[in-house]
């Protein structure tokens, strides 16, 4: 137990510590995470096989990650900018990157503050991994940001077998990472259902990957029109435009 103690003021001490460094909004978050609040409810990012949510014409543009001033919470895993710039991006492309829609949207976002769970006391103190991200989205048409203000996401790791003790003492740092950004990734989503005006009319109905993966091997789909072609009566889609500068597109 004096043990127990003593570890518990190392991390009030490191709070503190850390409350001087960040700012007001990220501070609060870290700090009630760190003591055992949940912020928000778990995230399940683990709906990639099944049919994709409406997101109307949406189409994914470009999609600009900066990490450059986020924080550390207390007793955490070190983490680079750049693996955090490539881990979010990377959960990003895989969940947006399967829309088809006519209209073209851009992602900026910025990595604010993290915490990769370290090794606790199972059952006494299992420290939570969590990441807070800030979310602007540009409508390529219009020229213009859909949300004036960045849209701020706090996620959690996702609840398993495996985080149950910690995931400190089950997950690697790159695991963690995944884990958080996928559930990043996800809340993104959420949020743009709940904003669904922006995307305008509702996608074709869409089915889950495996099972178009299985349609693509009837008899219909082998009279399919050649890559590329455009179906009759369908305007072709719009190729990018350049990417917008880093500073443009950054959320803040």
């Amino acid at each position: 137990m004096p043990g127990l103690i003593r570890y518990a003021r190392r991390v009030v001490i490191a709070i503190e510590a850390l409350m001087f460094r960040i700012r007001p909004a990220i501070r609060v978050s870290l700090v009630a995470i760190a003591a055992g609040v949940f912020l928000s409810a778990c995230t399940n990012s683990n709906d990639l096989d099944e049919p994709m949510k409406d997101l109307g014409q949406f189409r994914l543009g470009h999609d600009v990650v900066v990490a450059s001033k986020m924080k550390k919470g207390p007793l955490s895993r070190e983490a680079t900018p750049e693996e955090f710039e490539a881990a979010m991006k990377a959960a990003v492309e895989e969940r947006f990157r399967r829309y088809e829609g006519d209209q073209l949207y851009h992602f900026g976002i910025s990595v604010e503050g993290y915490m990769l769970a370290t090794p606790g006391i199972p059952l006494l103190f299992s420290p939570k991994s969590a990441l807070i991200i800030n979310v602007t989205i540009w409508d390529d048409a219009a020229g213009k940001k859909l949300n004036e203000e960045p849209h701020q996401i706090t996620v959690l790791e996702s609840f398993s077998k495996t985080t149950i003790m910690g995931s400190g003492l089950t997950l690697s740092k790159e695991e963690q990472m995944q884990n958080l950004t996928r559930n990043a990734a996800k809340e993104i989503q959420n949020w743009m259902l709940t904003n669904r005006e922006w995307f305008g009319e509702s996608m074709p109905e869409t089915v889950a990957p495996a099972e178009a993966a299985d349609d693509a091997t009837t008899p219909e789909a082998a009279g399919a029109a050649p890559a590329g072609a455009t179906p009759a009566g369908m305007a072709p889609v719009a190729a990018p435009v350049p990417a917008p500068a880093a500073e443009t597109l950054q959320a803040g």
